[in-house]
């Protein structure tokens, strides 16, 4: 399969109304179904609940790329109604940041719309790129996280017309022995299935045009190569104080992810990968068997329309 792109919206680019990009995905369904994908929502909501630092996020955060997310937010949901898609999906970073009005917009979101989603890397961000992301920042807002989440948000599954959804958490980059030993079981049911997890899975063709995006620093893909995290450069405005921040530490493989990743590759029934993170659109071959979808960011305005058969 030739890999698809579209390049992400800017400020100056961002459409007045939402799109959804329409995609066939054979799985070998019990019959033809839809699917609305949407990722990277990154809502900024805050108010006095919050502290005056996180409220200045906010307020800076709108004044950038994410000034129209809320809008296409809505926009989407309300082409959900109209469509009546069997299945709504969210490849995570529906928040931007952990403030009380984004996780009440959460719980609303995923009360009121009959959700199956997997879990960002923002769902835990306190004030955004200010502490080492690992298991014990996450640890201080996953409960939070937890309660207003539609499934759990380490590992879950749901089957839809014989196929079967798997969710799993890879916001750091890893996956985890136990992810694995959960995967195998989904795989004894012998159902087609379809993965979503926030972070794209390494792909040759998504690694070269992301790594010309963050001009060298790194490829924001999970099982990425040693031989290729070693080319990464540092950014040169981070201290040496905070190297915690070189994405060389962060994104780097380790043994129980790369694992998992050779086990998914090994698995005919694997059929479909569907992932966000990098906010524009990419489509490309993962294994024998099974194609990686990148969901573009839905503040962007689009998301995807899927069509499985």
């Amino acid at each position: 399969m030739t890999a698809r792109q579209t390049t992400p919206g800017t400020q100056s680019s961002i459409p007045t109304a939402f799109h959804f990009r329409p995609l066939e995905v054979p799985v070998g369904a019990e019959r033809p179904f839809s699917a609305l994908l949407l990722a990277d929502t990154h809502l900024t909501l805050c108010d006095a609940r919050d502290d005056e630092r996180r409220n200045a996020l906010s307020a800076a955060r709108l004044q950038g790329e994410f000034r129209d997310a809320e809008r296409f937010l809505r926009e989407a949901l309300a082409a959900a109604r109209e469509r009546r898609p069997d299945l709504l999906l969210h490849a995570g970073d529906l928040i931007d940041f952990t403030s009380e009005a984004n996780f009440e917009a959460a719980a609303a979101l995923f009360s009121e719309n009959d959700f199956f989603a997997c879990v960002g890397n923002h769902e835990f961000s306190q004030y955004v790129g200010e502490a080492r992301e690992d298991a014990a920042y996450k640890a201080a807002s996953a409960e939070r996280v937890a309660a207003v989440w539609p499934n759990d948000i380490s590992f879950a599954s749901r089957v839809v017309n014989g196929v079967n959804f798997v969710a799993a958490d890879n916001v750091y980059y890893h996956f985890t022995e136990e992810q694995l030993e959960l995967m195998e079981r989904e795989v004894a049911k012998g159902l087609p299935i379809v993965l979503l997890c926030h972070v794209p899975l390494y792909a040759p063709g998504l690694y070269a045009a992301v790594m010309v995006r963050t001009s060298g620093v790194c490829s924001y893909q999970c099982g990425v190569p040693d031989e290729l995290v070693d080319t990464w450069r540092k950014e040169r405005d981070w201290p040496e104080a905070e190297r915690w921040r070189d994405r060389r530490v962060q994104q780097r493989a380790d043994a129980p992810t790369l694992e998992f990743l050779d086990y998914l590759k090994a698995q005919p029934l694997l059929k479909a990968v569907l992932c966000g993170h990098t906010h524009f659109f990419w489509e490309e071959r993962f294994s024998p068997t099974a194609v990686q979808i990148v969901c573009p960011g839905t503040y962007t305005g689009e998301a995807l329309e899927l069509r499985f058969a």
